[in-house]
């Protein structure tokens, strides 16, 4: 199995999972393909949706004697008609629909394996909602028993665990680590169908990331049961990678069809609220007055049409930075889902999902409602302010929201304020506090919100503010008359060009990054069009380049050389082992298999210093993994390599 990160936005990603028989894309949905009853076949998902990968039942398929004996003969491919990627499943959720089910374990693990499936899934035991935790905790004991004697059976054979705990979270997690200590290849997140049956889709987040907290992040993850495509983008954005979808059929049969934003009857329909091919040929009334057969077929088409292209904007949405949008947009149109993202505003969830959040985005951050001020990117932005940035001196001059950058719509003020005192500069903004010095940074120049907000994010804004503040002297600036003392002298004014690149410095590489930069000749180079700072230079080091997408800086050789004089072992280090030195000597990247240690604290897209076991400074990159999938994953790339130290 090859299972590789293409591309990320908040815990998503864009793998490339390979098979034996194809790569597949993720996230990736599975249509579940019924062998008694195949509505459309395979090979046509493959040509009208581009289907990759399906799903079918393997215990169906052993309990027909006919379709067994076949099967064993010329393969699960053969018997549904399909060259790509399938997945089995091994009759759990029958357990959990029709009670006991008479089959082996172990032997149905075999019989996946016997007849050719890419992945097989191992009998794990349903945990209920409604359970206790005794019954849970039985339950994944007996799961992890049974997966730890199939992973023995599968040969060549891809093997699904399937991570179970109920609703107890503290279970979920244990399942999950100690699922993730076999030699195992895929994990589905079971016993959630109940839970989305029913709307519990609080109760669903807990599931997923309490799974997701435990589990090996080189893996693929896969929501067993979430067809609806509703759940989609919430359940990518908290980590999981495919789906299984047998909702396209059964909603079909009972005259339904999957929107985006949830389910309609036909029958209650006077016009089609889509333009998918289904809907541009038939109008509501001609559909129902369709024969049964022919309707259920054109509903299933229609609602694959949906989901699927819904896989497809999560995938656009994870490659332009812009997921947690689409994600709070879906949620704005479900009660459930509002109260499901709500779950994700406790500091345990924001630390846990910050750290795969990328450093900055491709595009602005754009407000969608209330949830938006508590999204994991804001929260490190906040924390970094409190813990990294310096405030100079005890007076702080707060400007109202203004036009961006703020330091340009304020300049005039500003000299003139700077010529009276030496002060904080600082804007109240909806993202909460602002210094000038970091509004062309991200998110606070990249980010739209509107003229007026709503409470939640009003009162979250002014308690970082409040927080921010405490102890400091204020003055609330109204216009041009507002008064000031005059106490500056001509060698106490400051340079705010030097401010700036200071405070970015810390915010972005941590606390007394400027004075390890900074202690020398310093040479500020700004571009002629737009007079902004581009590279920085240090007794005539060149040091960083500022980028105008993000206002965060490259790191350049020069810089890296006196960060990695001042920081302590392992701080901003990617530790490589010694076979991979001379490709990195070469200026080739860094795949995820040679790291042999990392800063904890560095997040997708930070910059890095890159070392060799002896500590000695090889190169500056950056980073694409954090470090707990850098330690995992055996394939693609851990840091994109920009610059090598040059022998001395």
């Amino acid at each position: 199995m090859k299972f590789e990160i293409k591309g990320r936005d908040a815990a998503g990603r864009i793998c490339k999972f390979t098979t034996k028989h194809g790569t597949v894309t993720t996230p990736n949905l599975m249509p579940v393909i019924n062998p008694n009853k195949i509505l459309i076949s395979p090979k046509e998902m493959k040509k009208i949706f581009g289907t990759e990968m399906v799903i079918t039942n393997s215990y169906i398929i052993n309990k027909h004697k006919e379709y067994k004996e076949k099967v064993l003969k010329i393969g699960v491919h053969r018997l549904i008609d399909f060259d790509g990627p399938i997945m089995t499943d091994s009759g759990t959720f029958q357990s959990y629909v029709y009670g006991d089910i008479d089959i082996d374990p172990i032997e149905i693990v075999k019989f996946q394996r016997d007849i050719g499936s890419d992945v097989g899934t191992v009998l794990d035991v349903f945990g209920k909602p409604d359970q206790t935790k005794k019954e849970a905790e039985h339950g994944i004991k007996e799961t992890i028993k049974r997966s730890k004697k199939s992973a023995s059976e599968k040969d060549d054979m891809l093997l699904a665990c399937t991570v179970q705990g109920s609703i107890y979270l503290d279970l979920r997690v244990k399942c999950a680590k100690e699922l993730s200590k076999i030699d195992a290849d895929f994990y589905p997140i079971g016993g959630v169908v109940p839970l989305m049956e029913n709307q519990r889709y609080s109760d669903l987040v807990g599931c997923i990331i309490s799974s997701k907290r435990g589990l090996d992040p080189s893996k693929p993850v896969h929501l067993f049961g979430a067809g609806h495509p509703l759940i989609f983008p919430l359940a990518v954005a908290l980590g999981c990678d495919f789906f299984d979808s047998s909702a396209y059929a059964k909603y079909a049969n009972d005259r339904r069809m999957i929107f985006p934003w949830g389910t309609e009857r036909l029958d209650d329909l006077n016009e089609l609220p889509c333009c998918c091919p289904v809907c541009t040929k038939f109008t509501a009334s001609e559909l129902k007055k369709l024969e049964k057969s022919d309707l259920i077929l054109q509903l299933a088409k229609h609602n694959l049409y949906i989901s699927f292209a819904e896989i497809k904007k999560i995938r656009s949405a994870i490659s332009e930075g812009n997921l947690w949008e689409l994600v709070e947009r879906r949620a704005n149109s479900n009660p459930f889902l509002l109260d499901a993202l709500k779950e994700l505003r406790n500091t345990e969830n924001k630390i846990w999902l910050e750290k795969f959040e990328p450093i900055s985005k491709n595009k602005a951050l754009f407000y969608t409602g209330d949830h938006t001020i508590h999204r994991p990117i804001i929260y490190r932005t906040h924390k970094r302010l409190l813990n990294r940035y310096e405030q100079l001196f005890d007076t702080t001059v707060i400007f109202p929201e203004g036009n961006k950058p703020y330091s340009t719509y304020y300049s005039p003020y500003v000299k003139e304020i700077l010529k009276k005192k030496n002060v904080n500069l600082l804007v109240h903004s909806h993202l909460g506090p602002v210094p000038f010095e970091l509004d062309e940074m991200y998110p606070f120049a990249q980010s739209v919100f509107p003229k007026n907000i709503d409470k939640e994010t009003d009162e979250e804004s002014r308690k970082i503010i409040d927080e921010f503040l405490l102890g400091r002297k204020i003055i609330l600036w109204k216009d041009s008359r507002t008064s000031l003392e005059t106490d500056v002298s001509e060698e106490r004014k400051i340079d705010m060009d030097l401010r700036r690149i200071s405070a970015v410095t810390d915010m972005q590489f941590g606390n007394g990054a400027s004075k390890a930069l900074f202690n020398g000749k310093i040479k500020i180079v700004k571009s002629k069009k737009t007079g902004k700072i581009r590279n920085i230079y240090c007794d005539r080091n060149h040091i960083l380049s500022m980028r105008a997408s993000d206002g965060m800086f490259t790191l350049k050789i020069g810089g890296a050389c006196f960060l990695h004089d001042f920081f302590k072992y392992p701080k901003l280090r990617v530790v490589i082992r010694e076979v991979a030195v001379p490709f990195i000597k070469e200026g080739k990247s860094v795949f995820a298999k040679f790291v042999e240690d990392c800063d904890s604290a560095l997040i997708p897209l930070d910059e890095c210093l890159i070392v060799n076991e002896k500590d000695n400074l090889l190169a500056v990159g950056r980073c694409l993994l954090n470090k707990s999938e850098m330690l995992s994953f055996n394939y693609g790339l851990a840091v994109k390599t920009r610059e090598i130290k040059k022998r001395s």
